[in-house]
Parts: C-alpha cells; sequence; structure tokens
C-alpha cells in the first residue's frame, strides 16, 4: 500500500500544486458552462453526454499531469530529439490518411480513432498534441545554439529556429488549413526567441514581411477568387465594419456580442441564456466550443467573465512564475513557451468572442469542450510542474541574487 501512495506523497512534496489547483478551478468551471451551453440538446438529460466526455477527459488530463511531473524532459530529450521531431511530422501527416476529418469546417483537423477503435468517445487532434512537442523541441534547439556560445540573434542562429518554425507552420498549413493554430504556433515562438535574447528588430523586420507577403500574394496570386470578397479577407473586414455582413461572415461574432451584452453585470443566471438555450437560428453558435465565452458573459455577466479570466490569468502567470526559478534555460524557455500558448490562445479567443478579433477556430482553453485539447493543457501543465519540481540549487539560486 506505501508502495501505492509513496508517488502520490513525492508529487505533492515536489509538484507544483497550486498550479493543478488553478487548473482544476478553470476547467471545472468550464464543466459548468459546457452543461449549460449543451443543456438544449439534451432537455430530458441530468448529465449531458458532452459532460461525461469532458469529466473523463479531465481526470484523464490529471493523471496525466501527476505523471509528466516525475519525467525530466531535458535529459529525455538529449538523444531522442529526432525521434520527437519525427512524431510531430508523421503524427499531422496521419490526418491525410482515411482517419482524418474537417467536420464540414474547413480544417482537416481531427483523427477519428473510432474508425479503427469502435466507440472510441473522443476524436484525437494532432495540432493540440504537437504544440507541446514543438515547444520542448524549440526550447532545446536554442539551448544548444547558446550553448555553442553563438549569438542567438545571429543569422544563422535565427535561421534554425526560425526554420524549424516554418517548417511547422507550413506543414499545418499544408495538410490542415488551419491558419488560426498556425497563429498560435507562431506567437510561441515569438514568446520564446523574445526570452531567449533575440532583438526587437527581427521581430519588426519578420513581422513586417510577413504582412506583406500576405498581401502581395492576395493581391496577384489569387485574382480569380475576387480576393476583396475572400472568406478570409471577409472575416478581417467585418471586424473593422460590424455592419458589413450581419448575415453572413458577422453572424457568429454579432450573435456573440450580443449574447455578451445582454447579460450586463450579473448575467441573466446560470442556466438561464436567452441565446445560450435557444433552438432557432438567433441562437448562440458553437456555444459549448469557441464561443463558450459568450456563454460565461450571457448567463454570469461582466462579473463572471472577470472571474474566468483572472483563473486564466493566474495559470499564465504561474507559468512565468515557475519559469523565472527555473534550474535551466531549457527549463525556463519551456515555462515560457506554455505561458506564451495560453495567452496567445485565451487573446485571440476572447476577441473574437468580443468581435474585435477575426474568427480563428480557437477554443478557450481549460474552459471550451474538446477531450483532446483537455488532456493536452494538462499535460502541457504537468510538464511546467516538472520544472518546479526540478527547482536551482540552493547555492546557485544564491549566486543569481547577487
Amino acid at each position: 500500500m506505501s508502495l501505492l501512495f509513496s508517488p502520490i506523497r513525492e508529487f505533492f512534496k515536489k509538484g507544483d500544486v497550486i498550479l493543478l489547483a488553478l487548473c482544476l478551478a478553470a476547467s471545472t468551471f468550464g464543466l459548468a458552462l459546457i452543461y449549460s451551453a449543451t443543456q438544449y440538446q439534451y432537455p430530458d438529460q441530468l448529465i449531458t453526454r458532452p459532460v461525461i466526455i469532458q469529466a473523463i477527459a479531465i481526470l484523464l488530463g490529471v493523471a496525466a499531469y501527476v505523471l509528466l511531473t516525475f519525467v525530466d524532459f531535458q535529459l529525455f530529450l538529449e538523444k531522442r530529439w529526432k525521434l520527437l521531431l519525427a512524431f510531430n511530422v508523421v503524427f499531422i501527416l496521419l490526418l491525410l490518411t482515411p482517419l482524418g476529418e474537417d467536420y464540414n469546417s474547413g480544417n482537416l483537423n481531427w483523427l477519428v480513432i473510432s474508425r479503427i477503435i469502435p466507440k472510441f468517445p473522443m476524436d484525437v487532434q494532432p495540432n493540440e498534441i504537437v504544440k507541446i512537442s514543438f515547444i520542448l523541441l524549440l526550447a532545446l534547439q536554442i539551448v544548444k545554439i547558446q550553448d555553442r556560445e553563438q549569438n542567438i540573434s545571429s543569422i544563422p542562429s535565427i535561421l534554425q529556429i526560425g526554420g524549424h518554425t516554418v517548417l511547422m507552420l507550413g506543414l499545418i498549413a499544408a495538410v490542415c488549413g488551419d491558419f488560426g493554430m498556425c497563429v498560435i504556433y507562431l506567437m510561441i515562438f515569438v514568446s520564446m526567441a523574445w526570452a531567449s535574447g533575440v532583438k526587437l528588430r527581427w521581430f519588426v523586420l519578420v513581422g513586417g514581411g510577413l504582412v506583406l507577403a500576405v498581401v502581395v500574394f492576395w493581391l496577384f496570386f489569387l485574382p480569380e477568387t475576387r480576393w476583396w470578397t475572400d472568406y478570409r479577407i471577409m472575416r478581417f473586414r467585418v471586424v473593422f465594419d460590424h455592419s458589413l455582413d450581419v448575415s453572413g461572415r458577422g453572424w457568429q461574432q454579432t450573435r456573440s456580442i450580443l449574447a455578451i451584452g445582454s447579460g450586463k453585470l450579473f448575467g441573466q443566471g446560470y442556466l438561464q441564456g436567452i441565446q445560450t438555450h435557444s433552438l432557432n437560428k438567433e441562437a448562440l453558435p458553437a456555444r459549448h466550443t469557441d464561443f463558450i465565452y459568450a456563454v460565461c458573459g450571457e448567463e454570469l455577466g461582466l462579473v463572471g467573465c472577470m472571474a474566468l479570466l483572472l483563473l486564466l490569468s493566474l495559470i499564465v502567470l504561474r507559468c512565468l512564475w515557475v519559469g523565472r526559478h527555473a534550474s535551466s534555460p531549457f527549463n525556463a524557455y519551456v515555462c515560457m513557451g506554455m505561458a506564451g500558448m495560453l495567452l496567445s490562445q485565451i487573446t485571440f479567443n476572447v476577441g473574437m468572442c468580443l468581435f474585435v478579433l477575426p474568427v480563428m477556430g480557437l477554443t478557450l482553453p481549460f474552459i471550451s469542450y474538446g477531450g483532446s485539447s483537455i488532456i493536452t493543457l494538462f499535460a502541457a501543465m504537468g510538464i511546467v510542474s516538472s520544472v518546479k519540481a526540478r527547482p536551482m540549487p540552493s547555492w546557485l539560486r544564491d549566486r543569481s541574487r547577487i
């Protein structure tokens, strides 16, 4: 019996229990919103199927969090980084097999495991899982460059870390067509590159070049699509003019901002949201996934939204705190990458719901429905916990304060 409880005691002694508590609080908040957002589909059921799946995913995520706390990822990657890189590429390429599915979203994002394992309750999203291994590999790559005493802002260094990022972005864009996820990967790269000391001029130069390249591509290489009315361009145009295409490209965000606005300070009441529980065409779209923040705004009001954002902000800040006290640059960069991943996804999802950013198909971390997403998030935080479990030695910590 002692053998069973010994690892648990060790986890509570060394692991990041505070971060786990914050993640559980946020995912429980999300579970309550998912229950409300799916009640219209299952009016006669006490507990809806999405809630059951999400709850199981949370339990599996907690198990992954605890297990990964005991893994030294820097040691693991030293000799196995090529294997992990191959896994990233192959895992995304699996989407091109009969297991791949886009569910009419236009993005080939899901592997339908039930096609080979009957009644398997969840689909797997490779893009979500590969985010973690991408962060680990990029952190190792940065550390290897710095260990060679090479300037991280030199052209060869930028080409190395930039090439790795471009490889992943190109793969996701070509296979999945998910440009929203590409933005998240890009923001992960930006946060880690900035933390490693890459000069500001590179961000300005590359950022300006990317914007110019996109404009030139749409203007000169897609003339037959009438680029000004192309659906990707329209997603941006409706943000600047909310009246432009209310029944088309701006419809989802119009319903979202109306729902949030109708909640006012304290909301219409839990399980009482008009759009959240509506069955007609005026209902809130994607209410348990992409637009779950609007459900919070309608039913719990500004107070509920602020509580939700506070919880998520504390998780991001905890990642940064752990990174600040990390035992090695590798661990610090990993924590920075995890924080950048969460912060960018929170910002883009909430901005989309508030109609100040275009629709990108990004879910709200720990809150939106998604089995593979919630397990991946807990696993990512488990890696942060593993950093906390290996603190800086006291003699080195004392010297760092001089």
